[in-house]
Parts: C-alpha cells; sequence; structure tokens
C-alpha cells in the first residue's frame, strides 16, 4: 500500500474519532484540520474537504454549510466506524485499546 493511501486512512480514523469526542459529535473544518495536525496528519484545507466529501459519502458524517465554512456532523455509522464497532474500506481500523 502506498504511504499516500495509509495517510488518507490514518486522516479519516482520526477526523470520525475527533467528531466522536466533542459533545455534539459536530466541529468546523478549521477545528478539524487544527486536530489533524496535531496528531501529525498534515493536511491542507482542499484536502481536507476531498476528505470530509468521501466520508459524507459513506455515510459516516453529515456536511452543513456555515458561511465560507463547513460543520461535520458524526453519524451513529460513523460513531460505530470511530470505536471499531464497524469496519469500511479506506478507513484505518483502531487497534484495541486505543
Amino acid at each position: 500500500m502506498a504511504l499516500q493511501d495509509i495517510m488518507k486512512e490514518h486522516q479519516r480514523l482520526v477526523i470520525l474519532r475527533l467528531l466522536a469526542e466533542v459533545p455534539g459529535f459536530d466541529l468546523n473544518e478549521s477545528i478539524l484540520q487544527d486536530g489533524l495536525i496535531a496528531y501529525g496528519l498534515d493536511i491542507s484545507r482542499d484536502g481536507l474537504r476531498t476528505q470530509l466529501a468521501w466520508l459524507e459519502e459513506q455515510g459516516l458524517i453529515r456536511l452543513e454549510k456555515l458561511g465560507a465554512t463547513q460543520k461535520a456532523v458524526l453519524t451513529s455509522r460513523g460513531e460505530d466506524v470511530a470505536t471499531g464497532r464497524a469496519v469500511v474500506p479506506g478507513i484505518k481500523r483502531p487497534r484495541a485499546g486505543e
């Protein structure tokens, strides 16, 4: 597997896990970008929007427009993937105990 594919899988998992950690299960794209960078997964705003669109297509998040930015809202299926209860190809599966 190419490093770029590995990075995408990790980025998608971290996005879901960040959303699962907050009350309301929602964050704007600016905070998600900062969260990914804090985990060592540097991503451009355009790259983040691409990942968010992919996650929405899979039914794992819902996107809402907030002026010039977007807010991602975790779905119940997305929460299952974030916690490892469900598996989606293209998203890194969390390890036990993480």
